[in-house]
C-alpha cells in the first residue's frame, strides 16, 4: 500500500507540473506543430536531456532502485524503420488529438472530460498494435 501511495503522489506532482508548465495545453501543442513557439520544444528537449543524463548516471554509477535492486538497462537494437514509422504515427495522433498519453490523464484529472474520447481511441490503438505486432517488422 505504501508503494501505491508513493506512485499516486508522483502522479499528482506530474499532473501539477504538466498543467503549470502548459505542457498539457492544446494551444501550446498546436503552436509546436506549426513551429510558432519554442515552448514545447524546450520542455521536450529538457526532458530528453535529463533522461540521457539520468540513464548514463544509472549505468556509470551502478545505482540501485529504492527497493535495493540493481537497475539494469539493456541496449536497444539499431532500428531505423520501426521507430521512424512509429514516431510518425504517434506524431499524427498527437497532432490530431492535441495530447500525447501523459497529458490525456492530466486533462481528465483537470476536468476536461471530452478527452475521454481521445483516451478511448488511444486504448483502442494500443489494442490494435498488440494484435498487429506479430505481423509488423521489428
Amino acid at each position: 500500500m505504501k508503494r501505491l501511495s508513493i506512485y499516486f503522489l508522483i502522479g499528482i506532482l506530474f499532473g501539477i507540473i504538466m498543467i503549470k508548465s502548459e505542457a498539457a495545453s492544446w494551444f501550446r501543442i498546436y503552436e509546436m506543430f506549426q513551429f510558432k513557439s519554442f515552448h514545447m520544444f524546450g520542455i521536450i528537449g529538457a526532458a530528453v536531456t535529463l533522461g540521457v543524463i539520468t540513464t548514463q548516471a544509472i549505468k556509470q554509477l551502478k545505482l540501485r532502485s529504492f527497493f535495493g535492486k540493481e537497475i539494469k538497462i539493456d541496449s536497444k537494437a539499431n532500428l531505423i524503420k520501426a521507430p521512424l514509422f512509429g514516431g510518425i504515427i504517434f506524431g499524427l495522433g498527437w497532432a490530431l488529438a492535441g495530447a500525447c498519453p501523459g497529458p490525456i490523464y492530466v486533462l481528465i484529472g483537470a476536468g476536461y472530460f471530452p478527452i475521454l474520447v481521445v483516451l478511448f481511441f488511444a486504448i483502442l490503438g494500443t489494442y490494435c498494435y498488440g494484435w498487429l505486432k506479430p505481423r509488423l517488422p521489428h
